[in-house]
């Protein structure tokens, strides 16, 4: 993948940058019919039409893809047929072929080509789009859509450019180390697969210009300094001041440096070390 920059013709252009999708086979190809479905939105609203979610909004409409978190059908090869972009996510995805005539979607890691075979099971080669259990997975591989809970499906390590690696394993637990710095804790038995995810110059893009960003769904921000008292903690007063205390949420929630974890999850314990902090810049040990 490469960052495209166009003539600076107007001044959203000027700093604005886009994806070449060098990695996509077909970018003119639609979507497979059966793994797509209408992707109902709200608005940020709920059932009585108030809002819950702010800055939520408009956006162009799009298709849902159907993806293959779990990876369950073991030991039947599949080809990869090309390589697609999928509006709702950062990276790219790939359409499998298998040997019965099934089609699916999966998560498209780095180098991964059209006609390149891919399989999961118990007990399957390391190689790169396969998957199968942590167990299986030699120590210090680096791996994505990573399971939480046997059977449930990929939920770790699913963005652009993102993976684990595998650190060690003791028993019927692994250790990895996420994208994020922290170590943690998964059992054994939870499916991975081997790779990097693709488009990791995803985080280098930059809209240039509000209405992108509405392309998006996403509607304006508003700050807390420019509101009024009973609108927000931080609101009123002469002038835009600093309001007297840190950053927060309009419900008082702070902003920075708060913690949003719950402090007794019984699954604590499996973090060995918490992810990076923006506050200190330093990895910070989790309490056991």
């Amino acid at each position: 993948m490469g960052v495209k920059q166009y003539k600076p013709t107007t001044a959203g252009r000027r700093v604005a940058s886009v994806n070449d999708y060098a990695e996509l086979t077909d970018k003119r190809s639609h979507p497979e019919k059966s793994l797509t479905e209408r992707l109902v939105r709200t608005g940020g609203r709920n059932h009585h039409g108030v809002i819950t979610c702010r800055h939520r909004g408009g956006g162009a409409r799009r298709l849902y893809r159907k993806i293959d978190f779990k990876r369950r059908k073991d030991d039947v090869e599949a080809k990869v047929l090309r390589i697609e972009y999928d509006p709702n996510r950062s990276c790219h995805i790939a359409l499998l072929e298998y040997a019965d005539g099934e089609r699916r979607y999966i998560l498209a890691p780095v180098k991964i080509q059209v006609d390149d075979a891919v399989i999961s099971g118990l007990k399957t080669e390391p190689k790169l789009g396969n998957c199968m259990p942590l167990r299986s997975i030699p120590v210090g591989m680096d791996v994505h859509n990573v399971e939480m809970n046997p059977g449930q499906g990929g939920k770790l390590a699913r963005s652009a450019g993102g993976s684990a690696r595998l650190l060690a394993r003791e028993g019927d637990w692994a250790t990895l180390v996420m994208p994020s710095g922290e170590m943690r804790q998964v059992r054994s038995d939870c499916r991975a697969t081997i790779g990097v995810l693709g488009n990791a110059e995803h985080q280098n893009l930059r809209l240039g210009k509000a209405g992108r960003k509405r392309h998006m769904g996403r509607r304006p921000h508003v700050g807390g300094n420019a509101m009024n008292p009973h609108d927000h903690p931080m609101g009123g007063g002469e002038g835009h001041r600093k309001g007297g205390r840190h950053p927060c949420s309009p419900t008082g929630v702070l902003a920075k440096g708060g913690r949003t974890r719950k402090v007794h999850k019984s699954s604590n314990r499996r973090i060995l070390r918490r992810r990076k902090s923006k506050r200190y810049g330093q990895l910070t040990l989790s309490r056991k």
